[in-house]
């Protein structure tokens, strides 16, 4: 059984999209087990980019299977937006596709009051995409959310949104004093979008429980990272969904024991978006270069990302909650140049140091980085293989590996898929 999870070790945009496509060969099934679409992944393919919001990654590889797990929440106009571009370049196989009935589904309502709790927050806003998933979320744990079992049965949808809009309408006119929402009008969009997915709706954890008992290799795909865990990361300042390992049991219905390896992707360097502590942030011309160079601007939102250098303390955190097995580092090459590169080892918070990601979010706005530096290096190429990496690389993947315990799989030195070097295959460890 070789069943591998790709997880976001940052704050997400790590480059996970790259790796999942690279491993996807030796995989069978893909499944997204969390998020919305507040995430992006990036590939770019015969110099042609592709951004994936809610499809797995995978499907751009036609011989294989991609599942859209129950812990994910889905817009389903933006879901088919997505299958009508893969569609148009090829890429979209109908059979290989498949959506879990227990997934819960955005409604226009979340997307309406995410955008109006941020406004009424102002300063203290959280930062988020303004996408309806925080909404969606707090609905499935209030028991109020629809799922898609509900929305392609039309008298359950109807019956699911009469009941759940009586609420919501009394909520934003009190509170926001917004006029409230036509459930004829919703039921008629979302009934045009039930009629598109269903072809694709399957009971999710019977079908993966059943691929994996038939020796199948199943490639389970996260989104955001772990520092933006709802229980694990800089809370508040999260995503609303569980984004580290035991999310991936959760969100798509498998047990802990189908997993036998956890990869954990990072930056060569940090970034995060939205709102939030960020240690090791960059404000100066180092930051700019490193925005400049990294081309670091959110898939989903288009924001510029705050960016800093490596935060080996974080990394380290997130080894611990996930069990990584291995890492895999990205975007190696935007230090290409960069004479002196640092590593944050610690953290100063007042008078005391510390080695690890305090969980009381207060103490942790006061850490500051304290630094390992290394010599950096010129140029790298993923042609050349493993064998004639710089010193400085092999030095610099070599001080991750022993400050954190995990060995590194992947080094990514290049958007493109032969831009990148494999020193261990997770599905052949």
């Amino acid at each position: 059984m070789d069943n591998v999870a790709v997880i976001g070790a940052q704050w997400g945009d790590e480059g996970k999209g790259k790796i999942v496509d690279l491993l996807t060969e030796s995989a069978d099934v893909i499944v997204r087990f969390q998020g919305g679409n507040n995430a992006g992944h990036t590939l770019v393919v015969n110099n042609e980019k592709f951004i994936f919001h809610l499809i797995p990654s995978g499907m751009l590889h036609k011989d294989k299977t991609c599942l859209i797990g129950p812990g994910v929440v889905i817009d389903p106009k933006v879901l088919l937006e997505e299958i009508d571009n893969l569609t148009k370049h090829g890429f979209f196989v109908r059979k290989n596709f498949k959506i879990s009935g227990t997934a819960h589904v955005i409604m226009p309502y979340h997307r309406e009051i995410d955008i109006l709790c941020e406004r009424k927050k102002g300063a203290k806003k959280i930062g988020t995409t303004g996408r309806g998933i925080g909404p969606a979320y707090e609905y499935k744990v209030g028991r109020r959310g629809i799922r898609v079992w509900d929305l392609i049965h039309p008298e359950q949808f109807r019956q699911k949104l009469d009941d759940v809009l009586s609420d919501v309408n009394d909520y934003v006119k009190a509170v926001f004093g917004h006029r409230g929402f036509d459930a004829d009008n919703i039921y008629r969009e979302y009934n045009s979008y039930a009629d598109k997915i269903r072809e694709f709706v399957v009971e999710g954890p019977l079908y993966l429980n059943g691929e994996i008992s038939k020796n199948k290799k199943v490639l389970f795909e996260g989104a955001q990272g772990t520092m933006l865990d709802v229980d694990h990361g800089t809370y508040p300042f999260v995503t609303s969904s569980n984004t580290t390992a035991g999310g991936i049991c959760t969100g798509s219905g498998i047990s802990p024991t189908r997993i036998t390896e956890i990869i954990g992707v990072s930056k060569a360097y940090t970034t995060r978006v939205g709102e939030g502590p960020f240690p090791t942030e960059l404000f100066g011309d180092m930051g700019d270069r490193i925005r400049s160079m990294g081309a670091e601007y959110g898939a989903t939102t288009g924001r510029p990302r705050r960016c800093g250098w490596l935060d080996l303390v974080a990394l380290k955190y997130s080894a611990m909650v996930n069990g990584l097995t291995g890492i895999a580092i990205t975007k190696a090459d935007v230090l290409n140049g960069i004479s002196r590169i640092k590593l944050a080892t610690s953290y100063s918070m007042g008078t005391r140091t510390i080695d690890y990601v305090p969980s009381n979010i207060a103490e942790f706005e006061k850490c500051k980085p304290e630094y390992e530096e290394l010599d950096g290096w010129e140029t790298l190429d993923a042609a050349k293989g493993p064998d004639p990496l710089p010193q400085a690389v092999k030095r610099y993947i070599g001080f991750i590996e022993s400050y954190t315990g995990v060995k590194v799989y992947i080094l990514s030195v290049g958007a493109d898929r032969e831009k990148t070097i494999i020193f261990r295959d997770p599905f052949k460890a």
